[in-house]
């Protein structure tokens, strides 16, 4: 098995209607991993079940080795494993700089590191460190929570939809910051915008109905956009 990231024989329920289905997938370490489908496929169940947010009623997620999946979200975020919800959601009554440092206090960074840390993928939130998080665009607030997710040294990151509903402006900042992740961590993205991903993925999963159906490298990416752009609808 592969000893970073694995999951076996997947099924996740919520009550009696079963959303996850015998889902497989063994990652490497550094790989960045795209997940697209249509709207109700599952996506976002898989994410949460990486990062402990949902329990399976069947199967296991297994990281570097150990199973996680019957493990609290706090510990596995501890182990490495962060996730950045879809919602977009900071702390808004608090300043961008409070929200950086919440985040250190977690995992145990010096505060000013972690500042820095921020800064480095988006220095123009020097501008914003002591103005309210709820004032940030869309964007801003996505690279801010992307910022506090690098925070404590994770290995993998779990993204969901980043650029959902961000201006062409933003959906730029956002690619950069992926990209410059490059060789410092692991992604596992949701992400609909093809183009964004035939750029960036070494791998895809097309995920349907909770299932993983499709897989494909990233030298079969280009020669198969229509399809994509068929199945993400």
């Amino acid at each position: 098995m592969s000893e970073f990231l694995k999951v076996q024989e997947l099924d996740v329920c919520y009550g009696k209607a079963k959303v996850l289905h015998n889902v497989n997938l063994e990652m490497e370490e550094g790989e960045f991993l795209f997940v697209v489908g249509r709207n109700g496929a599952g996506k976002t169940t898989f994410l949460k079940t990486i990062a402990g947010f949902l329990k399976p009623s069947n199967g296991s997620v297994w990281f570097r080795g150990r199973r996680i999946s019957d493990l609290p979200p706090e510990t596995i975020a501890h182990m490495g494993v962060r996730i950045v919800f879809q919602e977009k959601r900071v702390f808004s009554e608090l300043t961008v700089r409070e929200n950086i440092v919440m985040a250190a206090y977690s995992f145990r960074e010096d505060p000013q590191q972690a500042i820095d840390k921020v800064l480095a993928i988006y220095p123009k939130f020097g501008e914003f460190l002591d103005k309210k998080a709820g004032s940030l665009s869309g964007g801003q607030r996505q690279l801010l929570l992307i910022g506090r997710a690098l925070i404590g040294e994770p290995q993998l990151l779990l993204i969901d939809e980043p650029t959902e509903g961000l201006a062409a402006v933003a959906i730029k900042e956002v690619r950069r910051v992926l990209e410059n992740m490059k060789g410092k961590v692991s992604l596992i993205v949701v992400e609909q915008r093809i183009p964004l991903v035939l750029e960036m993925a070494d791998r895809l999963c097309v995920m349907k109905e909770g299932k993983l159906c499709l897989e494909m490298a990233r030298e079969e990416l280009l020669a198969r956009k229509d399809e994509l752009e068929r199945i993400v609808g």
